[in-house]
């Protein structure tokens, strides 16, 4: 075990170290100092999550701080060149507590670091916590969590309740999975029967649902505060069945389908090189990156088992060309690497297992040939719909066996598909698909603790070239921070798993 591993904060910091001398003790009366642009915003999130996790009311201060105080500075030089985006620096001792950074968001993951280190039992007095210094910055830029709301709808404030868990573990990407067979989630003024009718109902005839426009912009906004991009996938061609149902101008025999309330895949198609569909994609396509502030937007382009490979090929060409030309970056599932007409800076997502199978391998290297880069997801690691074991209620048992927190912590991004990197990889994601999942308990049981594994992955170092990956990442000593972690989870009410392979602590009450 490293010094590192002995700080008890998920994802393991790059420095950490426990220092001699007396703790600091968060009295009453303890103020917030800021210092540098968005350090107000970013300690009005602390104080919140304080005053919920701690019952303690601290004021914001724009004066240095004082004996007692929590500092947030944010400046340039607070943190090395090339971490500045989001590193941070956070001090732990008697005279107070301080977190520098260069900008908000490596402010706002020193205070996600933090709330790990305030005891769960901290609603009395005194509130101490243990002197520490860390230095901190993520390994990937890009550290996802991916929620499926198509085949099981969820409300916006669902989803900030998943967001609010995520954050804690230095996730800064929601990729919500908006449309397929099953419903269709977010309104499109231009084509308003997709949710009139597409998003209806949900997968095994659940009520549906959608968002409006003005909903999506709140969550969008609600998210960023918290340093988290939105990233909408729209899927297509295949997955379908909800937009082909409400429009039968979009089918070749004129003739909507019934709705879908199943689990099978592949079965649905758009028109590829039609006129109709091309003015449907342009509106659809336009609408959500009007809607989306941030670089991505998904367009799937997965299990297309219904179009044919030059169909195929011609419809990703023209929906990928229609995204970059609204000024985002597209993104898609690996078998869009199957295209060498994709726009520069495509973003391709590998989802194949940790030894890859068939042609996935090329097809994710298709995008790198293509100046573009990978999100990878390995199935058989990172999806946390699969079952933590066989004959698990909840979840699917396709992608070669359950998946147990083990198995979502000992990989490697860089490891998996021969000859790409981490110069070629954008970052790591963890999906979530809710075709047995109708609840967000249901979702919070799959997601945690594996997500956890998965954001460490993603933020930590990286194995050297002379290491296992089952040394660098040590499970041994990774169980006891997850086993911390979980104390934090349960004050907060969010739902996890105690999976017999990590020593679960006693529930506190706060």
């Amino acid at each position: 075990m490293s010094a590192n591993d002995d700080v008890p904060v998920i994802p393991r910091p790059v420095e950490a170290e426990r220092l001699d001398g007396a703790p600091f003790t968060l009295a009453p009366g303890a103020r917030v100092s800021v210092a540098g642009a968005g350090a107000a915003d970013v300690a009005e999130l602390l104080v919140a999550e304080l005053a919920s996790d701690c019952r303690r009311d601290l004021s914001i201060v724009h004066e240095p701080p004082a004996y007692g105080d929590i500092a947030i500075v944010i400046a340039p030089d607070e943190t090395p060149e090339p971490h500045r985006a989001e590193g941070y620096s956070l001090a732990v001792t008697a005279e107070g507590v301080r977190i520098g950074a260069a900008s908000a968001a490596g402010a706002f993951w020193g205070v996600q670091t933090l709330r790990q280190l305030v005891p769960v039992e901290c609603a009395s007095d005194p509130l101490t916590i243990a002197p520490v210094s860390i230095h901190d910055h993520p390994r990937f830029g890009y550290r996802g969590a991916m929620l499926d709301v198509a085949r099981h709808f969820f409300t916006p404030d669902e989803v900030k309740r998943f967001i609010d868990a995520i954050v804690l573990l230095k996730v800064n990407h929601l990729h919500l999975h908006l449309t397929d067979d099953q419903g269709w989630r977010i309104h499109i003024e231009s084509w308003p029967n997709l949710t009139a009718h597409g998003a209806s109902t949900g997968s095994d005839g659940s009520a549906g649902g959608f968002y409006t426009q003005d909903e999506f912009r709140d969550l969008v906004a609600y998210a960023a505060a918290r340093q988290v991009t939105i990233v909408p996938e729209l899927d297509m061609p295949g997955h379908t069945n909800a937009a082909l149902a409400s429009y039968p101008e979009l089918n070749a025999s004129g003739i909507a389908p019934l709705l879908y309330t199943g689990s099978k895949v592949g079965f649905s198609t758009l028109l590829s090189d039609d006129e109709t569909t091309k003015r449907f994609l342009a509106d659809v396509i336009g609408e959500v990156a009007a809607l989306t502030p941030g670089p991505y937007l998904h367009i799937g382009g997965d299990e297309c088992l219904s179009t044919s490979p030059a169909d195929f090929l011609t419809f990703i060409a023209h929906a990928a060309a229609l995204v970059a030309a609204t000024g985002k970056t597209p993104a898609g599932w690996h078998e869009m690497g199957t295209s060498d007409q994709l726009p520069e800076g495509t973003v391709g997502q590998y989802w194949d297992f940790v030894v890859p199978r068939g042609s996935s391998a090329d097809e994710t290297l298709s995008f790198v040939r293509q100046g573009g880069a990978v999100i990878m997801s390995p199935a058989d690691v990172a999806y946390l719909d699969i079952v933590y074991e066989d004959g698990d209620r909840l979840g699917q048992d396709w992608a070669d066996g359950p998946t147990t927190v083990r198995g979502a912590y000992v990989w490697d991004p860089a490891r998996i598909v021969p000859g790409l990197g981490d110069a070629h990889i954008l970052g790591v994601e963890a999906p979530v698909w809710t075709e047995t999942l109708a609840t967000i308990d249901d979702v919070e049981e799959m997601v945690f603790p594996r997500l956890a594994a998965v954001a460490e992955v993603g933020w930590s170092t990286a194995p050297t070239d002379t290491e296992s990956v089952e040394t660098a990442r040590d499970f041994d000593a990774f169980a006891p921070r997850l086993a911390a972690l979980g104390q934090h989870w349960a004050a907060a009410g969010t739902n996890f798993r105690r999976v017999p392979e990590v020593p679960w602590r006693e529930s506190v009450t706060v």
